[in-house]
């Protein structure tokens, strides 16, 4: 307090020299006051802002590894047909954030400087609008019923599930609850990793045959839960992963070859890639993934009694059954639930993809945002801070087991460049 008064005693002196009387003090005082508390609570926001922030790119951080984008459920040991209540059936409107810059002497301010350095701001109004919604911590709900095919009636009476919501939002993307399966088949990379099926499975069941090894040379093999947030998704549902957020796991990449280079080759625009388990008899009640901008792909590989419809995921109001080899694509934003109503252990490749309706410059602007909330270096004002940060985001991406480079991070084909195979093991990492 008494460097508070001091400081703007001076103020007050060089704003009138000829007096500096304790009103003045006073209410210069008052305004020290006023500006230290806002400073306080912007930082706090801030904090709680970055949290929020991650949101958009699903990115929330436990020590150094990133929550993945699916992770966010509920899980229960009933059929989830019982579970309609858990249904957020409410419905918001977006707040009019096109045209409200945000402070630069922010993050999320200097986050939007460097997206409008690198894009042209007509090319990224969604992005743009996205990332603003976040920052005001808007949630998007609605109902998406009229966007399937065919479209669904007006939920009147509260029993439908095709409910979207969203946090990250990027506005006018289409919300279909299950892409069709003849343009599911005839997708490029869809396509590649089906044909990769028989090797993808075949390399999954051998290495799995050593679980012991397996728990020994891989980095947290089969991960649940490591946060309070997670902690509900349950016992049921583990994961191995090979990618993450563009960044390529070197340990269990190299552990997991042949699917890793089929990923690679394959072109998916994939944000993540991992082996995910689910137990017998556990189900996973109705929950959505919170993001609309990605979808989800799954590459069924182990399905305990294939084809007698004993392991089922619905998405919205459809229920469909996984099958062995068949590439399937779906958006998790809407409500979607799951169960292995088995007596064995089922498990499936698992892949988040672009959504399709984003422009090329909309994936490079998500990206540029996920890079900078991973390495704040990029917004570094000194030159080589801010070259150095760029080589690490690029070297992030680079895939690990042979020549060539992953495009995108989240996404994009294969693109040019040489991979770099890391030293020694890599350091364990917890998933959300």
């Amino acid at each position: 307090l008494f460097c508070m008064i001091s400081k703007y005693c001076i103020i007050s002196s060089i704003l009138s020299p000829i007096e500096c009387n304790m009103t003045k003090v006073l209410h210069l005082l008052l305004l020290a006051c006023i500006c230290d508390a806002y400073s306080s609570w912007n930082a706090i926001r801030q904090s709680s802002f970055h949290h929020r922030s991650n949101n958009i790119v699903l990115l929330r951080k436990n020590g150094r590894r990133r929550a993945p984008l699916h992770m966010s459920d509920t899980t229960t040991t009933t059929d989830s047909s019982t579970s309609t209540d858990i249904i957020d059936r409410t419905t918001t409107t977006p707040p009019s954030a096109k045209t409200i810059p945000l402070w630069p002497n922010t993050f999320a301010g200097q986050v939007e400087e460097a997206l409008l350095a690198k894009y042209p701001a007509s090319k990224i109004e969604r992005v743009l609008q996205s990332w603003r919604l976040a920052e005001l911590d808007y949630e998007h709900k609605e109902f998406v019923g009229s966007q399937q095919s065919p479209p669904l009636p007006e939920d009147v009476d509260g029993t439908s599930r095709c409910y979207q919501h969203a946090p990250s939002y990027v506005p006018g993307l289409r919300a279909v609850a299950w892409w069709d399966d003849d343009l599911v088949t005839n997708l490029p990379w869809a396509k590649s990793l089906a044909k990769s099926y028989k090797a993808i499975r075949e390399e999954f069941t051998e290495v799995m045959s050593n679980p012991t090894k397996l728990a020994s040379d891989g980095n947290n093999i089969w991960a649940g839960a490591l946060t309070t947030d997670a902690e509900s998704y349950g016992e049921g549902w583990k994961t191995l992963v090979l990618l993450n957020r563009g960044q390529w796991d070197e340990t269990n990449a190299g552990l997991f070859p042949v699917t890793s280079k089929a990923i690679h080759k394959s072109g998916v625009p994939a944000a993540e890639a991992f082996f995910a388990s689910m137990k017998p008899q556990s189900s996973i009640a109705p929950h959505s993934d919170f993001t609309n901008f990605v979808l989800t792909s799954h590459l069924p590989l182990v399905v305990p009694e294939n084809g007698k419809n004993k392991c089922r995921l619905s998405v919205g109001d459809e229920t469909r059954e996984w099958l062995e080899g068949k590439v399937i694509l779906f958006d998790t934003s809407i409500y979607h639930d799951a169960i292995n109503d088995s007596e064995e252990m089922r498990y499936i490749l698992m892949l988040r993809v672009w959504h399709p309706d984003l422009t090329e410059e909309e994936r490079g602007a998500l990206q540029l945002i996920y890079d900078i909330l991973e390495i704040p270096e990029l917004l570094d004002k000194d030159p080589k801070v801010a070259d150095r940060a760029e080589d690490m985001a690029k070297k992030m991406r680079e895939f690990p087991l042979k020549d060539g480079a992953i495009g995108g991070g989240f996404g994009g084909g294969a693109g040019g460049g040489k991979g770099k195979k890391g030293k020694g093991k890599n350091k364990k990492k917890g998933r959300k």
